[in-house]
């Protein structure tokens, strides 16, 4: 490394919570002088942050972890370093420790902030270290962070998770909840919004159960006025929701809050009364068809998206048709479909009557066909009308055209100069695909 600067990767998997925290983990790096760069080949510490809430993604992490491996046999040799969920699992950091020695660095979810100290210990000592702590400590306020785009931020407002439901590996893995001090929140957004940053999205595992061990009279729905009140932000937007938390204050306070937009992610996972129950979800079938009513009664023209899981263990033909049945009268703009596998240390893992792999698949196949037909409905539905969008910059698909979002969060690729990045556009929707809006620039804003 003489006579240049160190340089790091960070590989991601997971959620938006893992999204934000390689950004905290790519702020904590260049803090220490490193630079990124996106070939692992050239990099002098790689860094994978992990996930386990599917074991698809665990068997995609350690097929990474063989190839990293092969890097050490190169002259860059770099440090390799594990953390995020996967190894805060029970026994997860001493199975990847004995089957990769290349490994030098396993850090869990509780102890992130101490990532630099941990790294420079590898550095001076050589040898390995695996620092996974068992309960989570104080909130860690004021980490760098080196943030993906300069115009949408990521705000963390609760960790970890109290709702334990029987599926979900993620209150073992984040720990129990707790709300950052909402002093520290509008603090944050407001250097954000001075440093000409547009939107925001506040994420916890939970936002609406946000104040709940703070005492006194925050919530979730208080936060989000005091975040509204913020001078140069245009947009605010949360995830994730539980439908038991979701009260009547805080669906009046989105419906009166300019910035707060018009889109809720709302997690159903299954529309059977009888599998809410055993996934310990907490509301029935009817209570969510209701909530679902009064948010769109009082918030016109908002996009709803949800979860929704097959093959919980015991689920019936009849349970699926009532999923089945909740989708079509939902008709959600969007949903994440997943078919459930056992997670090692949660309940449903030891529940009897595991669904068989080829009723499970035949199963998400009819929901992906069924929910593919109402988004791409929904999504022609916008064609001829004229709508506001923040521009991120270049599509992704097509460099050629830019991209951006609706306040209903949906993608927008059109035609128009590069300088506007960061700023809201009219654009008049022409066609309509299913995973995104195609239009034409009509207006210039600011």
């Amino acid at each position: 490394m003489a006579g240049r600067a160190p340089t790091y990767r960070v590989i991601t998997f997971g959620c938006q919570m893992n999204d934000h925290d390689a950004e905290v983990m790519a702020g904590m790096l260049e803090s220490l002088g490193y630079q990124q760069v996106e070939d692992s080949a050239e990099a002098d510490v790689i860094l994978v942050n992990t996930c386990c809430v599917r074991e698809t993604a665990e068997n995609k992490i350690l097929g990474l972890l063989g190839r990293l491996a092969r890097l050490k046999k190169g002259r860059q040799k770099p440090i390799i370093g594990v953390a995020g969920c996967m190894v805060q699992q029970p026994g997860m950091a001493q199975k990847i420790k004995n089957r990769f020695p290349e490994v030098d660095l396993i850090i869990g979810t509780y102890n992130l902030h101490r990532l630099p100290e941990l790294l420079l210990a590898v550095q001076e000592c050589r040898e390995r270290i695996v620092e996974v702590w068992e309960e989570a400590g104080e909130v860690v306020e004021n980490l760098p962070v080196r943030r993906a785009s300069r115009i949408r931020a990521w705000v963390n407002i609760t960790y970890g998770c109290n709702n334990f439901c029987t599926y979900c590996i993620v209150p073992y893995v984040r720990g129990r909840e707790r709300s950052r001090r909402p002093e520290d929140i509008l603090r944050e957004i407001r250097q954000l919004a001075e440093e000409g940053y547009r939107e925001v999205t506040l994420l916890g595992q939970n936002v609406n159960s946000y104040g709940r061990d703070l005492g006194g009279e925050i919530n979730f729905a208080r936060l989000l006025k005091e975040v509204n009140g913020i001078t140069g932000l245009w947009r605010i937007r949360f995830t994730t929701s539980h439908p038991r938390d979701f009260t009547q204050e805080l669906i009046d306070t989105v419906a009166r809050c300019e910035r707060v937009c018009e889109h809720i992610h709302l997690p159903v996972q299954a529309g059977s009364d009888r599998i809410l129950a055993l996934m310990n979800r907490g509301y029935s079938r009817a209570y969510y068809l209701e909530l679902v009513e009064r948010i769109r009664r009082a918030i016109p023209g908002v996009s709803i998206t949800t979860d929704i899981m097959v093959g919980f263990p015991g689920e019936t033909e009849e349970d699926f048709a009532q999923t089945m049945d909740l989708v079509e009268r939902v008709q959600f703009d969007a949903a994440f479909t997943f078919v459930y596998n056992p997670r090692p240390g949660t309940r449903a893992a030891t529940f009897p009557d595991q669904v068989p792999e080829d009723v499970k698949s035949r199963r998400i196949q009819e929901l992906i066909a069924r929910q593919n037909e109402i988004t791409l409905a929904r999504n022609r539905s916008f064609i001829g009308r004229l709508e506001e969008v923040l521009v991120e910059g270049e599509s992704k698909t097509n460099p050629e055209k830019l991209s951006g979002r609706t306040r209903t969060n949906r993608l927008v690729i059109f035609s128009g100069p590069r300088e506007l990045a960061g700023k809201l556009v009219r654009v008049t929707i022409t066609g309509a695909k299913l995973t995104h809006l195609e239009g034409e620039l009509a207006l210039e804003g600011r």
